[in-house]
């Protein structure tokens, strides 16, 4: 794929996310290497998962497109962060989540909840106002408590008309026919974005990298999803394919990643 985007969003875990060419190399080799390999643990305790935390104020809530954009930032970046690389701090709960089947559970917070989960190791991310924080995986049975408590589901957004989306944006289509909860496509739009970035060429990921791996999220209707679905076909662009654990049936195509016009 080519014509990636210089894009931008606000990146922000309290250190700069580092874009050397040199580290970036090898955290980009390890995700274009794909995922999984290696089945579920006997103990379900340490079934690997990346846990997401989206803000949603009770008092003014933000548009579900932008929080979902915020929420695939989030996830790339935590990817390509400097500290899942050879060495770092969270070299090894990456890679052991990145190799087994990749999960994310998407939790929603508000108030000191939002601020507590901000404490937890992980990247926030911001659009428009929308926030979103992607944390270093880990064993689904050593969540962190100030993550543990807070809830999954009954909470969702109303499906918000933000326009065209720009040009030399990546775009994540969803597909509405499915009719995910926001929960569930905060996580798959986090799998597409990773999805893409391991797909593009190292120069134009590193580009993408440098500014903040912006992206839109937009509906795609069913006549959009038959072209999509014939871009993927030609590679032109990824898609994400659930596992079906939750709400959607195995195999079912939920977002596909169409890079930007530059």
């Amino acid at each position: 794929m080519t014509g990636f985007p210089e894009c931008g969003a606000d990146v922000r875990d309290g250190s700069e996310i580092d874009t050397g060419a040199a580290g970036f190399h090898a955290r980009h080799a390890e995700l274009a290497r794909g995922y999984g390999g290696s089945g579920d643990p006997d103990d379900p305790a340490m079934v690997q998962a990346m846990q997401m935390v989206l803000h949603i104020p009770k008092a003014d809530p933000p548009c579900r497109s932008a929080l979902l954009e915020a929420a695939a930032a989030a996830s790339v970046a935590v990817c390509l962060d400097e500290r899942v690389g050879p060495g770092g701090e969270w070299e090894q709960q990456y890679l052991g989540w990145k190799r087994s089947r990749i999960r994310k559970v998407a939790r929603r917070a508000r108030g000191a909840q939002w601020l507590a989960a901000n404490e937890v190791p992980g990247v926030t991310v911001e659009v428009d106002g929308a926030q979103a924080r992607a944390l270093v995986p880990g064993p689904v049975g050593a969540v962190d408590s100030r993550i543990k408590r807070l809830q999954i589901g009954g909470t969702d957004l109303e499906h918000d008309d933000p326009g065209p989306a720009d040009p030399e944006l990546p775009v994540l289509w969803v597909n509405s026919a499915l009719g995910m909860t926001l929960g569930k496509a905060a996580a798959q739009v986090g799998h597409a974005s990773m999805l893409l970035a391991g797909a593009l060429p190292e120069d134009q990921a590193y580009r993408w990298s440098q500014r903040g791996f912006g992206c839109a999220v937009r509906e795609a209707d069913k006549d959009r999803w038959v072209e999509l679905v014939a871009r993927v076909t030609l590679g032109t662009a990824v898609a994400v394919r659930d596992a079906g654990f939750t709400e959607v049936a195995p195999g079912s195509m939920t977002v596909i990643a169409v890079p930007g016009s530059k």
